[in-house]
């Protein structure tokens, strides 16, 4: 039976607009806005907004649930990590499907469809990570742009694991120019990361901080120049995921500033954290290891300023948590052990939130850079990203006065640390609505497993 559902009372912000306006729901959409209290609308279930933010549900474009790396797991599982996107409001993610080497694109893709059916809290799509290029599974990106997985990630880094060669690159490039998907590139020379790490542990260099210091600057900046020249050859658009170093940025401006469809993503790790983080004594330093590595501080303005002037695009978790305890402790003694990758699902939309509050960013681009673009870069818009008629009703109420402290001991993430212990902000979800069912009901969890649907996504709609 449809329920209708009304909003009311509530400071609508998208990327375009801010207003005070009631919100209609039926069917598990939108069906109409009007100015608070001009229209009379009947409704079963009455929200009430006021003092609240009313803002789209946000879409992660990059996480990594179970994904296998380093002999472990990543610790969120499909249900564990989208119950914790729902409580930090977010209500779609785009996980990566992994092709493993010497098999099929189809029997990545199967693998992931099966990880996440009928176990996730909330709407999710599929990128497909290209580790194997050869003839077939070029052919097999066309399939899979008209099956709604409709981007590629290759690697330039970690040679044996998921790298491409540049003449790899290329081709997977060529293909995307005629089947319209997107590539997305880890940028990070990887065969020459790997001669630094040798050099590093024959020195005697094992510890966690070591881990920033081969990864370096200018092999990120390097391999993002080189990326952009490829898909210019390619006549390709690109995509660069986890853009850490304000040489990289500036790779992506120069190729931006002649008109090139290139684009940029970062992470609230580089926008908050740094290598002082990296560099905590114990081994505590191994909790914030990831690639592309945290930078020294002074990157961060470069980060912000990129996401003021569009030279970078969205900001996305690249979500992939290993416990500290019996994952990142694979590394002691060996710092090229450490499973690679921060949790972070839960934390984007608040500490995006702060940035507004800290004068980094206005309100309305925090829903561009956190809804609406990745949206539109991922062919998910108007469906996702926006409060629009049409629109999948993915609401969150959000509380702009509410202070807290984030943990490890109150957060839902699948791991036994948070990469931001500690820091007080200001904001924080209180009710989240996916496709019109509360998920989140004035912080209670309502959701449940088997709720989020596969979606079909179309391709860039920057093109």
């Amino acid at each position: 039976m449809s329920i209708r559902t009304l909003i009311s009372g509530g400071l609508v912000i998208t990327a375009s607009d801010e207003l005070h306006a009631d919100v209609l729901i039926e069917d598990g959409r939108v069906v109409a806005m009007a100015t608070a209290g001009s229209q009379q609308w009947t409704a079963d279930r009455v929200i009430d907004a006021s003092r609240k933010y009313v803002i789209p549900g946000g879409v992660d474009a990059h996480t990594h649930m179970e994904l296998p790396f380093g002999g472990t797991f990543a610790s969120d599982t499909f249900e564990t990590g989208t119950r914790a996107a729902a409580w930090g409001g977010t209500t779609t993610i785009v996980d990566f499907a992994v092709q493993t080497p010497g098999h099929s694109l189809r029997e990545g893709l199967d693998t992931w469809y099966a990880k996440a059916d009928g176990r996730c809290a909330i709407d999710y799509a599929f990128h497909m990570i290209v580790s194997d290029v050869n003839e077939r599974s070029l052919k097999e990106m066309d399939g899979l742009v008209e099956e709604g997985v409709s981007s590629f990630k290759l690697f330039m880094a970690y040679p044996g694991v998921f790298y491409s060669d540049d003449g790899q690159i290329l081709r997977a490039m060529q293909r995307a120019s005629g089947n319209g998907g997107l590539i997305m590139m880890h940028a990070e020379n990887g065969i020459a990361i790997d001669v630094l790490v040798e050099q590093a542990l024959a020195r005697g260099e094992t510890d966690p901080r070591h881990h920033g210091d081969v990864r370096k600057v200018l092999l990120e900046a390097e391999a993002t120049h080189r990326a952009i020249q490829l898909a210019r050859v390619a006549g390709v658009p690109l995509y660069v995921v986890h853009v850490s170093a304000e040489e990289a940025v500036a790779e992506l401006a120069a190729a931006r500033d002649k008109g090139l469809p290139v684009f940029g993503e970062t992470c609230p790790q580089y926008l908050f954290l740094s290598t002082d983080n990296l560099a905590e004594p114990d081994f505590q330093g191994a909790k914030y290891v990831c690639s592309t590595p945290l930078r020294p501080r002074e990157h961060q303005a470069a980060l912000w300023r990129g996401l003021r002037t569009n030279d970078l695009q969205v900001v996305s978790t690249d979500h992939c948590p290993f416990c500290f305890r019996g994952q990142k402790e694979l590394g002691r003694g060996d710092f090229s052990k450490i499973p690679n990758g921060l949790p972070g699902v839960e934390n984007r939309m608040d500490l995006l939130h702060q940035a507004v509050l800290d004068g980094h960013i206005s309100r309305r681009r925090w829903i561009e850079i956190a809804c609406a673009t990745p949206a539109r870069m991922f062919g998910l818009y108007p469906q996702k990203g926006t409060i629009a008629p049409g629109s999948d009703a993915d609401i969150v109420l959000y509380d702009p006065h509410a202070e807290q402290v984030i943990s490890a001991e109150t957060h839902h993430m699948n791991v036994d640390y948070s990469a931001y212990e500690g820091r007080r902000i200001t904001g924080r979800v209180d009710t989240v609505l996916s496709r019109g069912e509360i998920v989140i009901d004035r912080r209670e969890y309502t959701g449940r497993a088997g709720h989020g649907a596969f979606v079909h996504r179309s391709t860039c709609q920057y093109l």
